[in-house]
Formats: C-alpha cells, structure tokens, sequence
C-alpha cells in the first residue's frame, strides 16, 4: 500500500483526534441514532481532555456527511482545531472508536481502506464503448468512444442480393471501431497506471477490441461475459471480486518474499526492536502489520517521524529529543515508513507463520 498520501497529514505537531463514527441510517430515527452515537464519542474525547476547537470541527464534519447522505462510515484525524483528512469508508466502521494522541490511530483506517489499485473498466459494443479509469489516488476518468464508421453496423440476412458485400462491409466497420476503442483503452490505461482491467460487452466486440489493445493492456485484463452497462451493480461486483484478488495476490507475494529473505538472513527482520531499528535508519521497503496488533505495544518518539526507539534514553542520546512522548507502536511505525516512502501491507490475524506481528522487508542490509 502506497502510504505517500498521508504525508500531509504528518505535517502538523499533533495532538491528534482520531474518529471512527457510524453513520448507519436504517431505522425511521436514523439521525437521531447518529447524533447519539456521535455524542458518545465525543465524550470519550473530552474525557481525554480533548480542545472544544477540535471538536466543533469534527462535528461539523459529522454533521455535513450526515446532510449529503452519501455514506455509511467516516473516519476523521483533527488537530490543532481542525480536520486535517477525513475519508468515507466502504461502510460502518469494524470498531466505532475515538481517541486522542501524539499521533493519528491509522492503522484501522488502512485495513478497511485496504490496497487501492488503478483500475479500468470498459464496456464495448459494435458501434464504439464507454471507458472508466481510476487512478491510485481515487480520481475518476469517463470516456465515450464513437466509432468512426456506423453504417452498415448488422450483417443482412442470408439471401439478399447484396449479401456478401454487406457481410464484409459490416465485418470492416466492427474491426474499424474496435479499433477505436482499444486505442483509447491503451491511452487511458497508461494514463492511470491500470494494474486490473476489466472488458465487457457481447463476445464479438470483447474478441475485436481485445485483438487490438496492446500486449501490457491484455496482461491486466479480464473478461466478463455480461453484455451490460456501466452503471450496472453486476458489473461493479464484478469488478470489487478483481480487485479483492488483487490484494490478496499482493499480501501473498510480500509474505512469501518476507519468509524467504527472513530466512537466508537477508533482507527481512521480525519483531519489535529489529523493525524500528531498520525503520529509524531508513532500510525499510514494505512494512508488515497485523490489522490486529497488540495495542499494549508502545514506542517511544520526538516530534520528526524518524526520531522512533523502544527507550526514550535512545531517542535523547542519538537525536537529543527532550521531551520523548510514549505512543502505539503501529501508529509510530506507519508514520516514520510514510516519511521514508516505504510500503505498508497490513495481514490478517495468523496470516503467515501465526507469530508475526510486525516485520519488514527491506531495501538494502546495514
């Protein structure tokens, strides 16, 4: 997971609110069911002296979701008065929470964010398509393509006196468009980086445009037989099962990349100390977090996202930080690993030898 999107997030000093808040609306009192759930947690902020600037702000935000109606969970990182990111998710939170501390609690955010990959979707017929593409970042691309060529777009029925010149006529016009549209799929696609592609559409366009499109863009493709439009929830189901593959192949191929360097003694470490050393000195290329750490495992941290230790002796001693402040250990460590441009690959519980969990893999051995 590219994490470079929460840099501006690290930008401010901190102390950070962090909101998880459900926004389910089921029942006829919807919005008074939100309001309560809202106000429970914001008691559990001002229990933790959290600033009235900061939750008017939070609020606020709550409150316009709420109006729009456009989602089911937020999750909001306020500091120094005001909300820094806030972000819908796919749904209600797994655990409403909220809490205040020297650092953002991100790491429940990233699991139910999970690995966001530029993606395209194409549904193609004999007269042109519709593109979707959808960069890492979220941003969305429409584009209709009309074929060049439209007449004549069906083939005669046998015994026309015309009917071989028709056939052909119409067997051009189809290769003409399909070609269209795979030299748009091909743009877009590399405009978006696409790493999951999906094309649907009757069998004869897919088999003309797929004939077309270019030997990287036939790599990330798949097919589905749906002769569909692009607003329909099949087609986007079926896009959500490419995409939850997607993840699932990448989590595979970091942990067996993990257990294999792990185990020549290369360029992987396991554990607590090995991996905030190898984070602090910069080595780290993917760091590996279980979505359900310890939350009783603690570091220690100066105010610059490299300034990590296990003791605040060692953060005195090497950065000459005055006032080291105690804080969740993966909320230390996502932060020092955005700061370096390292990757984050969060792993279900047990999801490699049953005892890791944290480790990383590095760039280079020290």
């Amino acid at each position: 997971m590219d994490l470079s999107f929460l840099k501006k997030l690290y930008q401010r000093p901190g102390p950070f609110a962090s909101v998880y808040a459900d926004l389910t609306r089921t029942t006829e009192d919807a919005s008074k069911a939100v309001e309560l759930r809202w106000r429970a947690l914001r008691a559990d902020l001002e229990a933790q002296h959290a600033p009235k600037g900061m939750l008017r702000a939070i609020e606020q935000t709550i409150d316009e979701e709420m109006s729009a109606r456009r989602s089911e969970g937020l999750v909001i990182f306020a500091a120094d008065g005001e909300v820094v990111y806030a972000d819908r998710l796919p749904g209600p939170p797994r655990s409403p929470r909220a809490s205040l501390a020297p650092l953002p609690d991100v790491l429940p955010y990233l699991t139910e964010r999970g690995e966001r990959f530029p993606h395209l979707v194409a549904v193609v017929d004999r007269r042109g398509g519709a593109i979707d593409c959808v960069t890492a970042e979220g941003k969305h691309q429409h584009i209709d393509v009309q074929g060049d060529e439209e007449y004549p777009i069906r083939k005669t029925k046998a015994g026309d006196w015309n009917q071989s010149r028709f056939q052909r006529s119409s067997e051009m016009v189809w290769k003409l468009n399909a070609k269209k549209v795979a030299h748009e799929i091909d743009r877009a696609a590399d405009r978006c980086g696409a790493e999951a592609i999906l094309i649907a559409g009757d069998t004869r366009a897919r088999t003309a445009v797929l004939d077309e499109v270019s030997e990287h863009v036939l790599e990330h493709t798949v097919e589905t037989d749906k002769n569909t439009t692009m607003d329909d929830p099949d087609l986007n189901e079926e896009l959500q099962r490419i995409l939850r593959l997607k993840t699932t192949e990448r989590v595979l191929s970091v942990a067996e990349r993990f257990d294999r360097e792990l185990a020549t003694g290369q360029r992987a470490v396991s554990g607590l100390a090995a991996t905030t050393e190898a984070v602090r000195q910069g080595q780290v290329e993917t760091l590996l977090l279980e979505e359900e750490t310890n939350p009783e495992d603690r570091l220690w941290i100066g105010p610059e996202p490299g300034q990590i230790a296990t003791t605040p002796d060692e953060l005195r001693d090497e950065f000459g930080v005055t006032n080291p402040q105690r804080e969740r250990a993966d909320a230390a460590l996502v932060r020092a690993t955005t700061a370096t441009d390292g990757e984050l690959v969060v792993l279900p519980p047990n999801g490699t030898d049953g005892h890791l969990h944290v480790g990383a893999v590095l760039r280079y051995i020290a």
